[in-house]
């Protein structure tokens, strides 16, 4: 996900991709639930929490939520230090609550504890308080969908308050928990700026050492960036957007989508490292407004916060928004044709180079997307990214439409029409199957021999099959590669962990180990991703590596040793036909030959 790899494959995978229900835009009733809360206690990372509860059933049920933001079971009840209630409370479950006598109305107080930092989290400190409602907030089972109020206290007076939510009274309101769970707050004495852009306002905070960015840098582009999406999709479904900016020092961070804003993480670093990792996350964050927020997977909607929520569709809601995201740079002059050829290049590698290209398919890759905390799992021969292989398949099924329809449709139609019918009429689509059907409506053709071997099945993808149609070939070479002789990777907020160790290799010899994190690499912190960490290491040099496990820290030094393997590369055809010449440039545009 980084360099060679893009940023969002590690910092967006299994992201994300809580969905806001149909349900978000009800009517609202007289009554309405309230919270308070307390930034009293910021120094111990400890937030007091009041629930006060209308009228209603006598007996109800609380539910903190057991995951939000990752597709992974986190179970932030074990933060939670002690509930009380003004009416009689019995805990039934590890995340649930039920109260009595309540038929008046009851008040529910409890503490929790926050500090988890990133666009995936809740934290609570001195210098600021980021919070995703739903890993603090309790909600009524019985009365989810009714409006809610919420009340921030003890804010230092240097803070702001910065959300989607809309103003009442003495704090924000939404009209349900769950669009209170996509509206994400920042409290601090950040930075605002705005800008208006086709008709939309948006607003810019940023949360960071004012050192470390350059507003203007960021207003430029992202002015760029959102004009450059509004105008391909002919749809602004919001009046303003906000982008919430933090760029951590000591944190990877990552991206988070919601309805009317997103939240982003950027490691200071390599802001200065990468000058495209900033635009690419924000480019791929955006354009989740449409594709996951509002064109929506029927499996996934509403959300179920108590257990997984289990879809086949992550290669087209993650895959092909990473598709559309380096389309839409392309179209705003912040990438060009050759380094994006040399991307497709390197994620074709990648997934060729992983064993797993075989044995999973990418509606597999995405029903296991609960399986990715775990290293185990992340090794080459067991799973393969939804992210990488559903970008790639965004783009073969992109040149497939073209070819279908004479360069007459593309991906961008097929979108627009999931739009126009899905979205806009607040209808989910039927998974891969209404995926397919949208493609197949827009070019009129059967294209469920293309489903049935690359997204269902694991045939092998016949690239040049594809991309002769716009005069490329990808081509390979026999390399000889730096062999540290093992893998690693990292799930979001964990750190670097080692999930495979070749035998009797070097690095196996000098004690590395699975489940062994990655502190240093010769001496500097690791990079985004197992690529972006060794892309500098060289064969014959030595590897330095400072790591922990369950027997403390250490260091291991070994002699990096060399591999044969293919790299694959991307080249432009001689002699051009006037078809394919027309047709790669309709394609690098993203629009087609006959808009």
């Amino acid at each position: 996900m980084i360099g060679s790899h893009r940023i969002q494959r590690i910092m967006l995978a299994v992201v994300f991709v809580v969905l806001a229900p149909l349900s978000l835009f009800a009517q609202e009733s007289p009554q309405s639930s309230r919270y308070t809360i307390s930034l009293a206690n910021a120094a111990k990372h400890l937030i007091s929490i009041k629930i006060e509860l209308p009228a209603g059933l006598a007996e109800r049920n609380l539910q903190l939520p057991v995951w939000y933001a990752l597709y992974q079971i986190r179970d932030f009840s074990q933060y939670i230090n002690w509930v009380h209630s003004s009416t009689p409370i019995k805990k039934i479950d590890k995340s649930e609550w039920r109260i009595a006598g309540a038929e008046n109305g009851a008040t529910i107080e409890y503490e929790i504890f926050a500090d988890d930092a990133g666009p995936f989290g809740a934290q609570l400190n001195s210098h600021h308080a980021f919070f995703n409602l739903a890993e603090i907030l309790m909600y009524p089972t019985d009365d989810r969908d009714s409006p809610m109020q919420i009340h921030f206290i003890n804010v230092p007076t240097d803070w702001r308050v910065g959300t989607t939510l809309r103003p009442s009274g003495d704090g924000f309101a939404a009209h349900n928990y769950d669009e209170l769970a996509d509206s994400p707050v920042e409290i601090s004495a950040f930075d605002e700026t705005d800008f208006d852009q086709d008709g939309g306002h948006y607003r810019v905070i940023v949360d960071a050492a004012h050192g470390d960015y350059d507003t203007s840098k960021i207003m430029a582009m992202l002015q760029d960036v959102v004009h450059a999406e509004v105008s391909w999709m002919a749809d602004r479904p919001f009046d303003t957007y906000l982008f919430i900016y933090h760029f951590p020092r000591d944190s990877e961070g990552g991206g988070m989508e919601h309805a009317y804003s997103t939240a982003i993480d950027l490691r200071q670093s390599m802001m200065q490292s990468d000058p495209h990792a900033l635009q690419e996350i924000s480019a791929h964050e955006f354009f989740h407004l449409w594709n996951v927020k509002r064109i929506r997977p029927q499996s996934l909607e509403p959300p179920d916060y108590t257990k997984e929520n289990y879809t086949d569709a992550l290669w087209f809601s993650e895959g092909f928004t990473s598709t559309v995201e380096n389309y839409m740079l392309l179209r705003a002059k912040l990438l060009d044709k050759r380094e994006y050829f040399a991307h497709l290049a390197a994620e074709i590698e990648d997934l060729e180079n992983r064993p797993a290209h075989l044995t999973q398919s990418a509606e597999e890759s995405s029903i296991d997307t609960w399986l990715e905390k775990y290293s185990y799992y992340r090794r080459p021969d067991r799973s393969v990214s939804y992210y990488e292989k559903g970008e790639l398949l965004g783009v073969m099924l992109d040149l497939d439409i073209r070819s279908l329809t004479g360069g007459n449709r593309s991906l961008r139609d097929m979108f627009q029409w999931m739009n126009v019918n899905y979205a806009q009429k607040s209808v989910a689509f039927a998974d891969s199957e209404g995926v397919r059907q949208a493609a197949e409506t827009i070019t009129r053709s059967n294209l469920a021999p293309f489903f049935d071997k690359y997204v269902s099945g694991t045939d092998e993808i016949p690239w040049n099959v594809f991309f002769k149609t716009v005069g490329l070939n990808l081509i390979t070479e026999k390399a000889e590669l730096p062999d540290v002789g093992f893998t690693a990777s990292r799930n979001f907020d964990s750190p670097l962990t080692v999930n495979s160790v070749d035998e009797n290799s070097a690095a196996q010899i000098a004690g590395l180990s699975n489940g062994d994190v990655i502190l240093e690499v010769n001496g500097e912190p690791p990079g985004i991703d197992f690529a972006s960490t060794m892309k500098g290491v060289r064969p014959g040099e030595n590897l330095t590596l400072r790591t922990r496990n369950g027997k403390g820290e250490r260091e291991l030094s070994w002699k990096v040793n060399t591999r044969q393997e293919l790299e694959f590369r991307i080249t432009e055809q001689d002699n051009l036909t006037p078809q394919q010449k027309t047709r790669r440039a309709a394609w690098l545009k993203a629009e087609s030959e006959q808009p």
